[in-house]
């Protein structure tokens, strides 16, 4: 029998730091990604070189390079995880034809709407007995799907460069122009908006601030003053408040009209920039639950658009 007395009684953690240390290639970044701290981290990789007797990162680089033994392990421990992942789903169906846990991570700003009939969906159709949710940004879906500790995300980012993942498309959103209900200056331009009001815009650590970035960067355009938030309730209320004017989608703006926030919301200016909402988990893991989770979510936030904007709203959106 193979002697394992030399392998670090965190294995299975040492080796997710491992992986996240080889993705970001910075010991800090990979430390982040799994909310640990930069020494915990380096203890975890010091641990698994002693337990193998060699050294897996050239730390002696930027970014730090994985040695050759560094890179036979990294094969080796993404193989390992998914097979730990798919034996804790298969025997959480063993004796029984219900899911007993549902771990799914929720785009913050359609949390509130999708909640209520995901959860009738996955106990109704599913048989799921216990569910966990968690409300954020796509960044937060990544971390949690690379270090397991969600089953599935809806999310704004399809997360493209990870392996081994199924993606189900929700819907695309265009992007439009929100203002305050009492503004009274011209809509023609965001040069001239922006010379009467600040933007307001998320931040950007999040998906949605960097892609507004990106766009305003193509159109040249750069405000003077910018508010950065990172929920789309704290942007809404600052345009509300006759504060600024900003970007967003009909998702991102459902929340802020269901309180009954004065808004005016137009078409943008400078039309081209849109987001995709995708139902994201590890692939045949759920069966049918995932894209069933898609269409469910699709004509929620489809009626909820509806309903809280109207025509202009409807326009903004496409399920194909």
């Amino acid at each position: 029998m193979l002697d394992r007395t030399g392998f670090p009684p965190g294995l299975m953690r040492s080796l997710e730091v491992f992986l996240a240390v080889a993705a970001t290639g910075q010991m800090r970044a990979g430390a982040k990604l799994l909310n640990l701290s930069q020494p915990a981290a380096s203890q975890h990789i010091a641990a698994l070189e002693e337990a193998f007797g060699t050294r897996l990162l050239d730390r002696g680089t930027r970014p730090a390079r994985l040695t050759h033994a560094g890179a036979r392990l990294l094969l080796k421990a993404q193989k390992i995880l998914d097979a730990v992942s798919e034996m804790e789903t298969e025997l959480r169906h063993v004796g029984q034809k219900s899911l007993s846990l549902l771990r799914v991570g929720l785009q913050a700003s359609i949390a509130t709407t999708l909640t209520p009939p995901l959860i009738a969906l996955a106990q109704g159709a599913f048989g799921v007995k216990d569910m966990t949710l968690y409300a954020g940004q796509s960044g937060n879906h990544e971390q949690l799907l690379r270090t397991k500790q969600a089953d599935l995300a809806i999310t704004s980012n399809p997360f493209l460069d990870m392996d081994g993942l199924e993606r189900h498309h929700v819907l695309s959103e265009q992007y439009l122009l929100v203002l305050p209900k009492d503004y009274s200056g011209p809509e023609d331009s965001l040069e001239t908006i922006q010379s009467r009001l600040p933007l307001v815009r998320f931040g950007d650590t999040t998906h949605a601030g960097r892609q507004i970035a990106q766009h305003l960067r193509r159109l040249r355009f750069e405000p003077s003053k910018v508010i950065q938030a990172d929920r789309s309730s704290m942007v809404t209320s600052c345009v509300a408040a006759g504060q600024g004017f900003s970007l967003l989608t009909p998702t991102l703006l459902i929340d802020g009209l269901v309180e009954n926030m004065s808004l005016r919301i137009r078409d943008l200016p400078v039309p081209g920039l849109s987001r995709t909402l995708t139902v994201v988990s590890r692939k045949g893991e759920l069966h049918d639950l995932p894209q069933e989770f898609a269409k469910m979510s699709q004509k929620t936030l489809l009626a909820q658009i509806v309903a809280q904007m109207g025509e202009i709203g409807a326009a903004s959106v496409s399920c194909d």
